[in-house]
């Protein structure tokens, strides 16, 4: 691996808002970029099942190990360490990364998809919260619900891409694919809405940055959705905001950010959602 970090690389998204973040709060946010790029790398690489499976578990087995000799697994147990981050949060995170090695993925129930969501995307909100020194519960709750948020955005925009891999995560609510796809970014924007009050809890130098990359990527949902039938979605292939779009959504962002001082309270809104990965997992173990 050489030495330039994962998220410059990969995540258009992320490095878009990271440029508003103190430079070591954005190397911290890249060992743990690097660490999740790690993982999705040995899942999706054209190989076998079998030995994409042998591989996962090797580098499991270097990370239980605390290999010092692997620059990712040794800077992500630092980062771990300094930022009290629970080894059950990454456990969670590998599970979420194994349950798609198989030959059919297959989500049949709002509860799956919940901890699917959680394990795979509402771990690293988590996580990213804690390198933030968010320390209020509920806010750490908002905080997997951005995460969330972000993987059901993700499920709507590559579903032909994971049909090819035998992977469904749309829930079958209706027998057109594009009604259920529409669904899952109604969802997510319930789950968007639901994070935006724990961004309070965020320090202010690094507000903003967590703002523009909810503003961003919840506008992946708003373009799947003007594709309006599956037909006009299948022809424009995986949809991204464009350099302009960011630039768009990042000034809207700064909307966003006033609003926050004004926004008061309110009552969790996802409390049944939390409850139902809470009967599989013990979330509160985890904030």
């Amino acid at each position: 691996m050489n030495t330039k970090n994962y998220l410059s690389i990969y995540a258009k998204s992320f490095n878009w808002s990271g440029f508003f973040l103190p430079k070591k709060i954005y190397y911290k946010c890249s060992v743990l970029y690097d660490f999740c790029r790690t993982l999705d790398n040995i899942a999706d690489q054209n190989k076998d099942l079998e030995i994409k499976k042998r591989e996962l578990g090797q580098f499991r087995n270097k990370f239980e190990q605390k290999n010092q000799e692997d620059r990712v697994i040794k800077n992500m147990w630092d980062l771990m360490n300094e930022k009290n981050i629970s080894k059950k949060i990454v456990d969670d995170l590998f599970d979420g990364v194994c349950s798609d090695l198989k030959k059919e993925v297959k989500i049949k129930s709002e509860k799956e998809l919940l901890i699917y969501s959680y394990r795979v995307a509402g771990t690293v909100g988590l996580m990213m919260a804690k390198i933030f020194g968010v320390q209020k519960k509920e806010s750490l709750k908002r905080a997997i619900d951005l995460g969330i948020a972000m993987q059901l955005t993700n499920i709507a925009r590559d579903v032909i891409e994971d049909e090819k891999k035998n992977r469904t995560y749309l829930i079958k609510e209706s027998n057109d694919t594009f009604l259920n796809i529409k669904n899952t970014i109604l969802k997510a924007d319930t789950f968007y809405d639901s994070s935006f009050e724990g961004i309070k809890d965020i320090p202010l130098t690094c507000r903003f940055s967590i703002i523009v990359a909810r503003r961003v990527y919840r506008h992946i949902g708003v373009k799947i959705l003007e594709k309006e039938d599956i037909s006009n979605y299948q022809k424009a292939g995986k949809i991204y905001v464009s350099n302009f779009g960011k630039i768009i959504q990042t000034i809207l962002s700064l909307v966003d950010l006033i609003k926050l001082f004004f926004i008061r309270s309110k009552k969790y809104e996802k409390e049944i959602e939390y409850n139902l990965i809470n009967e599989d997992i013990r979330l509160n173990e985890r904030i």
